[in-house]
């Protein structure tokens, strides 16, 4: 067999378990339509319940499971509030490890308004507060380099790293 006949070689993830993949469990948690619509939400400043639900046409038990599992991975927090004569009720607040996910919804929204925006254009834009400048997410190695090209991003193992096992094949 010539060279250029070889079969390609294994890619090396192959031989890295996936059991404890972080963004399957991230994607566990957010993979889900609704949630990252209730996230958008929250972001744009509709933190109670009737409005989200209204604003975003979500079904009220919908709506209640997705606020509940995000409280529970402490992604939400929620804030009593009490109007005038009316029982107590929340508001939903973003947590810190809530808001890191800023970045992961604008590259969101920034693939969506490149691939999916109406002939109009995108129906929202971000921008930063202080000098109302379009905000964009970059990605950048730490040594401060950009990397615009996703095939200059290598994967690695990491110090979490566990040896696949045949066994995994054969209990998917």
């Amino acid at each position: 067999m010539a060279a250029t006949d070889a079969p390609p070689s294994s890619p090396p993830a192959l031989a890295w378990s996936v059991d404890n993949c972080t963004l399957g469990r991230a994607m566990a948690i957010l993979g889900e339509r609704w949630t990252v619509v209730v996230l958008r939400e929250v972001f744009l400043g509709v933190r109670r319940f009737d409005d989200i639900r209204r604003h975003a046409g979500i079904p009220r038990q919908v709506l209640t499971d997705r606020l509940a599992s995000l409280v529970e991975h402490d992604i939400l927090r929620k804030e009593p509030y009490r109007q005038d004569g009316a029982r107590t009720r929340h508001e939903y607040r973003l947590t810190a490890k809530g808001l890191e996910l800023q970045p992961i919804l604008l590259a969101i929204s920034h693939w969506g308004d490149r691939h999916l925006a109406d002939p109009g254009g995108p129906p929202t834009v971000f921008v930063h507060r202080e000098c109302e400048e379009p905000v964009h997410v970059e990605v950048r190695c730490a040594a401060g380099h950009h990397v615009d090209d996703p095939r200059g991003v290598a994967t690695r193992p990491g110090p979490g790293v566990r040896p696949f096992q045949a066994r995994e094949r054969a209990s998917r």
